[in-house]
């Protein structure tokens, strides 16, 4: 029996990849570069800074400079944190069919919480999610299973009773991991040179209300 469903935000929950893709752009004009097409940053979106920046200026983590763009891109980020961000169509109707089922719902992200509360509460969702688990507020993050476990343990259910909805090859790596049953967002960005169809869940949905017929 499933008895809660936890759920990634960014490329799942929410649509964040024109604000996120504003800051990336913002960075590539102030450096006379082209804006890059939302359709190529969408891919890059679930990797967060490290896979933006990595798109837009072919810039790692240890590279030489990549703390200062890191810093000025979350600062134009935190700008413009809500701007055109929206509920992927369908979700905002998944979630009111979980609640009028009483089956609690909640997010576990690899974003940072001084943005992934803010976007909780702009998009209406706060008070209603069962937990919020952010990237900064655990040792680990996605895919090690730790934050998907913390999770499960702030609404006391069990990981075999859980289904974990997420877009990233991590996500299906983090609840394989955690004990829980994987399913993939196909509607999401995908950001991953592998289909998802060989990350090693079993279920694929197109759309958010195609959870519905797991439970």
């Amino acid at each position: 029996m499933i008895k809660a469903i936890l759920l990634d935000f960014d490329g799942t929950v929410a649509d964040t990849a024109p604000d996120l893709g504003h800051a990336l752009n913002r960075q590539r004009i102030d450096r006379n570069l082209d804006p890059l097409p939302i359709e190529q940053i969408r891919t890059q979106a679930s990797a967060g800074t490290r896979g933006l920046l990595g798109l837009g200026f072919n810039i790692k983590p240890g590279d030489n400079g990549f703390e200062q763009m890191r810093d000025e891109f979350l600062d134009f980020y935190t700008q413009r944190l809500c701007q055109d961000t929206c509920l992927f169509p369908g979700m905002a109707e998944l979630l009111d069919q979980l609640d009028a089922r009483n089956l609690p719902w909640g997010i576990v992200t690899n974003k940072p919480a001084r943005f992934t509360h803010p976007l909780m509460k702009q998009l209406g969702l706060q008070q209603r999610s069962a937990c919020v688990v952010c990237g900064d507020e655990t040792a680990h993050t996605k895919p090690h299973p730790e934050p998907l476990l913390v999770a499960s343990q702030k609404i006391a259910i069990a990981p075999s009773e859980c289904i974990y909805l997420g877009d990233d090859l991590r996500d299906v790596e983090a609840s394989l991991a955690a004990g829980m049953l994987p399913i993939i967002a196909g509607y999401g960005y995908l950001g991953n040179d592998q289909p998802p169809e060989t990350w090693g869940a079993k279920y694929l949905i197109d759309h958010p209300q195609d959870l519905l017929s797991y439970l």
